[in-house]
């Protein structure tokens, strides 16, 4: 492994411990909301578009994950993001083909926390009596402007953040004195995620609910 390499997978470690620190009490805080709305019979739903869409994607149909996740798909994968109301139409579209209903969870994911369709999303899903969570990075949410014309970004629209620890641009490590690599925000931001349903699936285990838990359907005991 190059030294470029070995230092961003040690940076990496530590902001992926840093981020554990920052966010446990928020995972604590969300674990029973969300556990009693998979124990009501609910849905959580999940948005990001970009990078931001794998993020949100790990965590549906996931093997070991709850089955009642889905995801709010941007078919342009974020190449729009920022067309104001382009967002609006995304999840009105799909609040028509599938519900959202007040008190079910919404996880909007953007590292900037800037950019139109996740706010949209967000705003949306608050419009209709869901719980926004917000995952972004905190010092970028809160430092950059925002294009869309209700001039808040998304730390400031959701109701619980989690914060992913990262840096404006999403660059760690120095290659050269104009180019800088090494994202972060999807391995903390899916690590986040995993955290957070563990912490879920245990509170159900806990509250004797029932286990909607996928098995990988590639060992004998797949549904």
């Amino acid at each position: 492994m190059s030294p470029l390499a070995s230092a961003y997978y040690d940076r990496s470690l530590a902001m992926l411990a840093a981020a554990r620190a920052k966010n446990a009490a928020v995972i604590a805080a969300l674990t029973p909301v969300i556990g009693a709305s998979v124990a009501r019979g609910e849905v959580v739903h999940t948005f990001g578009s970009g990078h931001s869409e794998i993020i949100a994607r790990e965590i549906v149909g996931r093997a070991g994950g709850l089955v009642c996740i889905t995801s709010i798909n941007d078919p342009t994968a974020g190449f729009i993001e920022n067309l104001v109301g382009y967002g609006t139409a995304l999840v009105e579209r799909y609040d028509r083909q599938y519900e959202l209903r007040a008190g079910e969870v919404v996880i909007v994911i953007s590292n900037s926390g800037k950019n139109s369709s996740p706010l949209e999303v967000a705003l949306h899903a608050k419009k209709k009596g869901c719980i926004v969570v917000g995952l972004c990075s905190e010092t970028m949410s809160s430092t950059a402007k925002t294009v869309h014309p209700g001039g808040k970004n998304l730390h400031a629209l959701a109701d619980y953040v989690l914060d992913n620890g990262g840096v404006p641009g999403d660059t760690v490590m120095t290659l050269t004195p104009e180019v800088a690599t090494g994202p972060t925000s999807t391995f903390i931001g899916a690590s986040l995620l995993n955290w957070l349903m563990l912490s879920v699936m245990e509170w159900l285990k806990a509250s004797n609910h029932d286990l909607p838990v996928l098995s990988s359907q590639n060992i004998p005991v797949a549904i």
